[in-house]
This record gives C-alpha cells, structure tokens and sequence, in this order.
C-alpha cells in the first residue's frame, strides 16, 4: 500500500457528555482532545493525507483546525455513516480509507501504523478494531457502543478502515477485526470519568513523543 487517507470524524454532537464545549475541543491534559488524534495521525508513517470531518455541530473545532493549517471537511450532520459517505465524495477517496474519531488521546502513529498493516494482511474490504468489553469495565471506563464478531460482542473503538470504492454502496462488506487491550485504542473517552480515569492512565504509564 502506498499510503492512506485518514478521516478524523469531528462532526457529531456529543450528547452523550452533556458538554458546554464541543468534545473534540474538550481539554485533556492541557490541549484540546483533537490534538492527540492529529499528533498521531502526522506521526504515522503510512499516512499521506487526513481531513478532519466537521458539521455545523462544531464549528469552534473547525475553526480550531483552519487557525492549525488542518484540511477539513465540512458535512451536513446527518449522522456517522452519512457523513463519512460524504466525506469519501467531496474528497473523491477510493483508495482505502481510515476513519477515526477525535476521542482518542492515547493513540499513537505506531498504532495506527499496525492498523494498516493488519488491514493489509487480512485481505478483506473492511477492518474494525474493537476492545473486549470487560477490560474497559475493569477500567471503570464507560461502554456506550458495541459490535459482535464472531459471536463476541466487543466495545468498538471507532477506528476502522474500508475500501474506499466501497463506502457509497450498501450491502455486506467482507470484514476483519482487529482485538486489542492496547492503551491506544482503550481509551475512548464517552464520558467525564472516562476523562479522569484516562488521564490517570496516561501521567502514570503512557510516555508520549513531542507533538
């Protein structure tokens, strides 16, 4: 693979936490959550172009990513899947396509890396990357989406990657999974005590590289 186009979903309205600001530009540890996810995807050596997906459910993030020089897309809220298919068509993608959300500030371009590698190889026209459901419990971390694979149901990390040619049409898709208990993935942030626990988790065992 010559290298990937990521699309960082930034667009919806984070209901779920009761917010007064927009989630991707919640604070974490001293800089939006938005800014994990880009230090990454920019470390990412398999990585060649990425967009940020907004929607007029968050325009401080878009602005946010205009004053940092990050291209993005500006959709018209009509929920994940129908935002990302638009997404794929404004920027005419049909290579393969990674899609993540902005909630994840553990992750790493190492890790994203391994993603596309694990895609690579399993020769399918989609990979999800999911988390067994109890490790997140055993966090104290939040469940609020979830998947079956295989007859397990796992917590869904939102990091996926499809064939872009594939993304407009409906119907089954050949699929993979990638399981992981990895710090990078596992700590997806859908509540306020999913914050404080995952900046504990981060001061005490994650050393991260300088954005």
């Amino acid at each position: 693979m010559d290298g990937i186009t990521v699309l960082i979903m930034a667009g919806g309205k984070g209901t779920r936490m009761g917010l007064t600001v927009e989630k991707p530009m919640l604070p974490f540890l001293g800089k939006p959550l938005i800014d994990y996810v880009i230090a990454a995807v920019t470390q990412a050596k398999c990585v060649t172009a990425f967009y940020v997906v907004t929607s007029d459910n968050t325009p401080n993030t878009e602005q946010h990513c205009k004053d940092m020089n990050w291209q993005t897309i500006h959709t018209d809220a009509k929920g994940y899947h129908a935002d990302l298919k638009q997404a794929a068509r404004i920027t005419n993608l049909t290579g393969s396509v990674l899609t993540m959300p902005s909630d994840v500030p553990a992750i790493t371009g190492a890790f994203l890396d391994k993603v596309v590698c694990e895609f690579e190889q399993c020769q399918k026209d989609f990979l999800a990357v999911f988390v067994p459901i109890q490790k997140r419990l055993d966090l104290g971390l939040s469940i609020s989406s979830t998947d079956e694979y295989k007859g397990v149901w796992y917590a869904v990390s939102g990091i996926n990657i499809i064939n872009g040619t594939l993304i407009q049409k409906t119907g089954k898709i050949e699929t993979s999974a990638l399981i992981t208990e990895e710090t990078e993935v596992l700590l997806n942030i859908n509540t306020l005590k999913d914050v404080e626990i995952a900046q504990k988790i981060i001061n005490t065992t994650i050393t991260r590289p300088p954005a």
